[in-house]
C-alpha cells in the first residue's frame, strides 16, 4: 500500500491499518484514506466471563491496535464490531446452525451495533471510541432465514449478517451510524485520525 490519501504535508504519521478487513479498507478510501501498510493482529477474540458487550468491543480493538509493531511516525488504526442482543454478545456464527440461531434472535427485534476504534500514535498511548447503533429487524420467517443462510453472506460477519448486501432488506429502523455497522464508524475514526495528526483540514 502506498501513502496516506489525504490533504497536507508529507511529514504527516504514516497510517497502520491493524485490519485485514476489506469493508474497513473501503470504508477509510470514502473518506480519502488510504493507509501506508496494512498489518493483521493476532489476538484471542475470546469473551471473558461476564463480559459486556461495549466493553468487549472496546478493548478487543485497543487490543487489537496495540498488537500491531509500531514503527516510528506511523499511527495504528484497529477497529471491532459486535452485535448485542441485550447483554448476549453474537459474535461470527461457527456453522450454519449457529446462524440460524442467531438470525431467529434478531428476527423481530432490536439489537445493538457497538463498534470500536483505537489510534496508537507516537506516545503509544490508546485512544478509543464507540459508535453505538440500534438496529431493528422485520420479523423473518423460515423462508427468508433459509434465503439468507443459503446465501453464505452471513458467515464471518459479527451477529450473522452483513447490512451492506442482503441483510439490509430486512432492517425495518436503524439509529446511529450505518458504517459502525458495516465495520468502522467514520464519524469516530475520522475525529482519532485527526487527532494523531493523520488528517489536518484548514479551519473555515
Amino acid at each position: 500500500m502506498t501513502g496516506i490519501s489525504a490533504s497536507g504535508p508529507a511529514s504527516r504519521p504514516a497510517l497502520v491499518l491493524a485490519s485485514s478487513s476489506p469493508r474497513r479498507l473501503s470504508l477509510l478510501a470514502q473518506i480519502g484514506i488510504v493507509p501506508h501498510r496494512i498489518a493483521v493482529p493476532d489476538i484471542d477474540e475470546g469473551e471473558r466471563p461476564a463480559e459486556l458487550p461495549r466493553p468487549y468491543v472496546l478493548r478487543i480493538a485497543t487490543e487489537k491496535a496495540l498488537a500491531v509493531p509500531r514503527a516510528a511516525g506511523e499511527v495504528v488504526l484497529a477497529g471491532d464490531t459486535t452485535v448485542a442482543v441485550g447483554r448476549r454478545i453474537l459474535a461470527k456464527p461457527v456453522d450454519e446452525a449457529d446462524l440460524r440461531r442467531m438470525l431467529g434472535l434478531l428476527s423481530g427485534r432490536r439489537h445493538h451495533c457497538f463498534s470500536a476504534v483505537c489510534v496508537v500514535s507516537d506516545d503509544g498511548k490508546p485512544r478509543t471510541r464507540v459508535s453505538d447503533t440500534i438496529v431493528t429487524f422485520k420479523r423473518l420467517s423460515a423462508a427468508e432465514i433459509d434465503w439468507y443462510v443459503a446465501s453464505g453472506e452471513g458467515m464471518g460477519k459479527a451477529g450473522g449478517y452483513a447490512i451492506q448486501g442482503g441483510a439490509e432488506g430486512f432492517v425495518r429502523f436503524l439509529s446511529g451510524s450505518y458504517s459502525g455497522v458495516v465495520g468502522l464508524p467514520l464519524f469516530e475514526t475520522r475525529a482519532l485520525l485527526e487527532g494523531a495528526g493523520v488528517l489536518a483540514f484548514p479551519v473555515p
